[in-house]
């Protein structure tokens, strides 16, 4: 069986060895470096399925080698870093990274995210992306999560096996939130793609119908388990439970 690939850019060699150790024990092939120059070599070199990439390397800013990697790259991008301002998270997801886990963090948590990263589509001839890495797949069978179907062929939406109405704006809200699951969307992100570049400075939109969403789809509005809102950054269909 060939092994995934997995490259790890971070200059702590302890978190670097445990995440290393984590990732083998889950049958990936895992390479690894400590500076932004010798990372890029790795990534280049390896054409990995995965990256996980800490923001504060001794040679470069981690935010500049996302936007280079994103140019010929589609790699899943998973961050780690100490940094825990909002602004930061924002500007790594804008930037072309699918995930962020702010340092300290559970072994446990980071395999949940990479789990995630690869159910989602992969850039082939059935999906494009933009160039930011953001997934807009065409429409295709069924995608199901929590007790959710949704024909994207049919265009129908079904909870509990009974039809559930969308408008068309909650359905795109839908889809785009379906081709990235398991990855954080920035609220621009989602006002790019569902409404347009020149809403891009309107996130009361999103968090209105995300709203809608829930109402609609979650057992329980108000504690939801697959529509997560990530405080200040944006929001995230979850599948499965982290």
């Amino acid at each position: 069986m060939q092994l995934s690939i997995a490259v790890i850019i971070e200059d702590e060699p302890q978190i670097r060895r445990f995440v290393k150790e984590a990732l083998q024990e889950n049958n990936w092939q895992v390479y690894e470096a400590s500076t932004l120059k010798d990372g890029l070599i790795e990534v280049a070199t390896r054409q990995p399925d995965l990256l996980i990439l800490d923001l504060g390397l001794p040679d470069g800013d981690g935010q500049n080698l996302i936007k280079e990697i994103r140019t010929w790259s589609k790699a899943q991008i998973i961050v780690l870093s100490a940094r825990h301002d909002e602004q930061n998270k924002i500007k790594a997801l804008d930037s072309g990274a699918d995930d962020y886990l702010s340092k300290p963090f559970g072994i446990g948590e980071l395999l949940a995210r990479v789990r995630a990263s690869q159910r989602r589509p992969k850039s082939d001839s059935s999906n494009q992306s933009n160039s930011s890495g953001f997934n807009i797949s065409k429409e295709e069978s069924s995608f199901t999560f929590g007790n959710i179907i949704v024909d994207r062929v049919a265009r129908l939406v079904k909870k509990n096996n009974k039809a559930i109405h969308l408008t068309p704006i909650e359905y795109r809200l839908l889809t785009v939130l379906i081709s990235n699951a398991g990855r954080v969307l920035t609220h621009r992100q989602l006002l790019r793609e569902v409404w347009g570049a020149a809403y891009s400075d309107r996130g009361h939109y999103v968090r209105i119908y995300m709203g809608h969403l829930r109402q609609k789809l979650e057992d329980d509005p108000s504690q939801p388990r697959h529509l997560l809102t990530e405080t200040a950054v944006g929001y995230r269909l979850v599948v499965d439970e982290l």
